[in-house]
């Protein structure tokens, strides 16, 4: 295993090429987050238990103040405002992954975000790179996660949604979220802590950390507060552009000195464990760094590891009383694989959706690489969820909410979820 300073030193180099980011910008339209696919919900009150997987969190007996904090955690937080006596996690569970006096947004997040065309981002991104599609009322948008490897948070807006485009490579889990909370926007950073080796999010109003693979504030302020999460996807830039060759693309100018598209987390995908960030006992019934699509539904989380629905194609389901099918096809780089992302090894993609078109269920089965036939009416779907023949063609299916992480992460933050063909 690969020695946690190794990985504290990788981490460190990424911060030390960050810079100050700019204010955030904004596209007009009129967008809901119906729009975007979420569900619009009223947050709870800072006390409200919430429910992380099938777990209940409640508040837990905090600290006056951090350097009450246990182990190095007084010598990187003692300039935060964050409220350290509310917290649903015991502060043992969080790691330092980042050395520094303050290592917030040592890693940078971007906060005013460049689009272009489709045609433009082909001519620096491969067809297989992979991203991370956001589809909304009136189009789509793809954030690289060649970029997202080096910054983690963008800090977007959609019409009048403000949005978090969210990816923790430790865990592999793409995660968009609303920024809103109780009707104020916030703006989220990387703290430079980790939990299960996830990232931990702040925001910068009440300096509440934030579980990035959940959206559970765990510390601060809004301790018990669940961020309402848009359904997105990790897809292909070919699977993108053939299914919203008028959508936009996250472009290279960020304001950064960057090269992108380089992974700096080489052959990660390839190990055997996670790095030393996560010290808990890997579930062994899937090897660690296997990817699975993890559904969110009614409370109920479940995965569908790669190895398993990529043998059939398509997975018709039900979670927690709700319809689900989930789709694998393609040959999407790994991003964390090779030292140049769009070389690497091919892992597919995997995305949910509802399978009601028009109030009917359909069910599915794939005929050929990335693409489908539904048995009810016959018609021809893309990955993307895009019918494009046969009676249904133009229609969508609805994204659901789900991720591609890494099992390990799913399994340590799901521990009674359910699992697909297990």
């Amino acid at each position: 295993m690969i020695k946690s300073r190794g990985i504290f030193a990788l981490l460190s180099a990424l911060a030390l090429v960050a810079v100050a980011c700019t204010s955030s910008g904004s596209n007009e339209s009129n967008t809901s987050p119906a729009d975007l696919g979420g569900e619009v919900t009223t947050s709870p009150s800072p006390t409200t238990a919430v429910t992380s997987g099938t777990n209940p969190q409640a508040l837990l007996a905090g600290v006056a103040d951090s350097s009450e904090l246990p182990g190095d955690l007084p010598a990187v937080t003692g300039a935060w405002g964050t409220d350290w006596t509310r917290t649903t996690i015991p502060f043992e569970e969080l790691r330092i992954g980042i050395f520094a006096s303050d290592p917030r947004d040592a890693i940078a997040p971007i906060d005013n975000p460049q689009f272009e065309s489709v045609t433009a981002g082909a001519e620096w991104l491969d067809g297989r790179a992979p991203g991370v599609f956001v589809r909304y009322d009136g189009g789509a948008r793809f954030y690289p996660l060649a970029i997202l490897t080096l910054h983690e948070i963008v800090n977007d807006q959609i019409g009048d949604v403000p949005i978090a485009v969210t990816y923790c490579p430790l865990c592999n889990s793409g995660v968009v979220f609303d920024r809103r909370i109780d009707g104020t926007t916030h703006r989220f950073g990387v703290s430079g802590l980790l939990r299960k080796s996830d990232l931990v999010m702040w925001d910068d109003i009440t300096n509440s950390l934030w579980q990035q693979i959940t959206g559970e504030g765990i510390v601060g302020t809004y301790a018990g507060i669940r961020l309402t999460i848009v359904p997105a996807s990790i897809v292909s830039f070919s699977e993108f552009s053939e299914t919203a060759p008028e959508g936009e693309v996250m472009s290279r100018s960020t304001g950064f000195n960057r090269t992108y598209g380089l992974n700096p987390y080489e052959f990660y995908s390839s190990r055997g464990a996670p790095f030393a960030f996560f010290d808990e006992e890997v579930d062994d019934r899937f090897p660690a760094l296997e990817r699975v699509v993890g559904v969110s539904s009614g409370g109920v989380e479940k995965a569908y590891p790669f190895s398993v629905i990529s043998g059939v194609g398509v997975v018709n389901d039900v979670v927690a009383g709700t319809d689900v099918v989930v789709f694998w096809g393609g040959d999407t780089a790994d991003a964390l694989d090779s030292s140049l992302i769009d070389a690497s090894q091919a892992v597919g993609t995997a995305v949910a959706y509802s399978p009601i078109v028009d109030g009917q269920k359909l069910t599915f089965r794939q005929i050929s690489d990335s693409v489908y036939e539904d048995d009810q009416t016959g018609s021809r779907w893309t990955i993307l969820g895009v019918a494009t023949d046969g009676p249904l063609a133009g229609e969508l299916l609805e994204l659901i909410v789900h991720r591609n992480e890494f099992w390990f992460a799913w399994a340590a933050f799901f521990p009674d979820g359910e699992v697909y063909g297990d």
